[in-house]
């Protein structure tokens, strides 16, 4: 099993590095994959140094699976190529979520719906991940009507530029590269990607959109504010769901501790509850502070936290991969 990893020299690029050795997937070559800049730098995995190498060359060596996370310009441009090579690409940039002609997988809810014929598979936004998988199991007993969400999501969102900025201004430096229009140490930022016309930021609307894609439901109504901390560990969302029918506490927690890749986290008196900074460096997605919305009927109140790194980008890239290998679809 060939892979390439487009973006080998990211900060998801080397996640998925890392999650590829955890998961011992069946790989016998790494193909990395950078711009121009970075060819024949070496990327070490399991002990072996791969030379990172040109698009043209990674499509030449035909590897069976193509992981991306190289922006979405990249994406648009170059997956197509490998796709006509017949290499199957699983992308993390948006370039493909809302392509009504590409699946949007998260493996726990749709990977079923995938075929050979499928050559470009996107990956969803990590935000939208993270509460999906925890929104699944629990439309399928109560029906969702609504879900309203907030967001607090850690620099790493947006790269290693970010996490640069983050700590340089915690050690005082002057005149550094900033990627945020404000100080982001010791602050909030209501502000994650652009704004459109509605108000909305790019990445409320991608939690709006992809949540009823991926659930094949538009009845379900959401709005988002996301918000970015300061923190590394990961992201963390406050989700507030209206259901169709009601629910008994004990029922969903029982439902989201028997849910694939689910962890509860839900004794808050003895303060346990998730946490960016006990999420960091792990696959699941973590869920707490379960409790009934007292304001209004069949409404839940959740706390959802999980590494964007991984669950949100490379582990479920590389789950997807893994479905496609067991089924012989690559």
């Amino acid at each position: 099993m060939k892979v390439a990893i487009v973006g080998a020299t990211g900060l998801v690029g080397g996640e998925i590095l890392k999650v590829l050795a955890e998961r011992n997937f069946p790989v016998t070559e790494i193909i990395p994959v950078a711009s121009e800049r970075s060819i024949g730098k070496k990327i070490n995995f399991k002990g072996v140094d791969y030379s990172v190498v040109s698009y043209e060359t990674a499509i030449a060596m035909k590897p069976n699976v193509a992981i991306f996370s190289a922006g979405g310009g990249t994406s648009l441009e170059v997956a197509p190529k490998f796709a006509a090579a017949g290499i199957t690409v699983v992308d993390n940039s948006s370039a493909w979520r809302m392509d009504p002609t590409k699946k949007l997988v998260v493996p726990e809810i749709n990977a079923y719906t995938l075929t050979k014929e499928d050559k470009i598979i996107a990956n969803p936004n990590c935000s939208t991940i993270q509460m999906v998988v925890i929104l699944n199991p629990l439309h399928k007993k109560y029906k969702i009507k609504r879900v309203v969400v907030s967001t607090y999501q850690s620099v790493t969102g947006t790269g290693k530029a970010a996490v640069d900025q983050l700590f340089d201004e915690r050690a005082g430096k002057e005149n550094i590269a900033r990627v945020y229009p404000h100080k982001i140490d010791l602050n909030v930022l209501p502000h994650i990607d652009v704004f459109l016309d509605n108000g909305y930021t790019k990445e409320e609307m991608k939690m709006i959109l992809e949540t009823k894609k991926i659930m094949m439901d538009d009845s379900i109504q959401v709005t988002a504010t996301t918000v970015r901390i300061p923190t590394i560990g990961g992201h963390s969302e406050a989700v507030n769901i209206e259901f169709e029918h009601d629910f008994d506490l004990a029922e969903v927690r029982n439902i989201l501790e028997n849910e694939e890749g689910v962890i509860v986290q839900d004794d808050p008196k003895n303060f346990l509850y998730p946490m960016p900074i006990t999420a960091h460096g792990k696959d699941e997605v973590f869920v707490g502070r379960i409790r009934r919305d007292e304001s209004q009927k069949n409404t839940l109140n959740l706390w959802i936290v999980a590494d964007n790194l991984r669950k949100g980008a490379a582990t479920n890239a590389i789950q997807i991969a893994e479905y496609l290998a067991k089924n012989q679809l690559i």
